[in-house]
């Protein structure tokens, strides 16, 4: 199982703060380090592609480039996300094994903010109780008194590992509602 290589996110230094982009997925609050973000755009229409797994929900075009929207709460295993007027898709870069740079889009309930985690306030991964699996999480941070999930971006989005399930045919139906 290939991963992607982060062409410009990484996990926090050991003795750096860094900024991360904070968003609510079912309610809960998330993070993603903001050097791999390339955009955060409105939810448009999205075109649905066949045979692909139940958390792509679809491709949509950005200046002529064909880029996958990842529903994350359907990727963590959860029901697909309700599309409001606040749901935006977050453009990360990243690189397959190839070392070939692909933009993904990622579906999130809303952005909350870009803010500044100090690495002391980021306690490593729980090794139980999280609703996503353990290989997700690159750590937990505790931000105004609340607890967030500080993300691995490259396992979350393992375009091999994605590739792998769609091949597999481990492709859940989706209610035509849902999309």
């Amino acid at each position: 199982m290939g991963a992607v290589t982060p062409s410009r996110h990484t996990a926090v230094m050991a003795d750096e703060d860094a900024q991360y982009l904070t968003f609510m997925l079912g309610g809960e609050m998330f993070a993603i380090g903001i050097l791999g973000i390339k955009e955060i755009i409105e939810y448009g229409s999205l075109t649905v592609v066949p045979m692909m797994p139940a958390f792509v929900r679809g491709v949509i075009n950005l200046r002529g480039a064909v880029v996958p929207v990842v529903d994350l709460s359907a990727r963590f295993g959860r029901q697909n996300s309700a599309i409001t007027r606040r749901s935006c898709v977050v453009i990360i870069e990243a690189r397959a094994d190839d070392g070939q740079p692909q933009d993904i889009g990622l579906l999130v309930d809303t952005v909350s903010a870009v803010q500044e985690i100090p690495a002391a306030q980021i306690e490593p991964p729980p090794s139980f109780g999280a609703r996503i699996r353990a290989d997700f999480i690159s750590g937990m941070a505790k931000v105004e008194g609340k607890f967030v999930i500080v993300l691995e971006v490259d396992k979350v989005l393992s375009i091999d590992e994605m590739s792998s399930l769609a091949e597999a045919g481990q492709m859940p139906a989706l209610d035509a509602d849902a999309r």
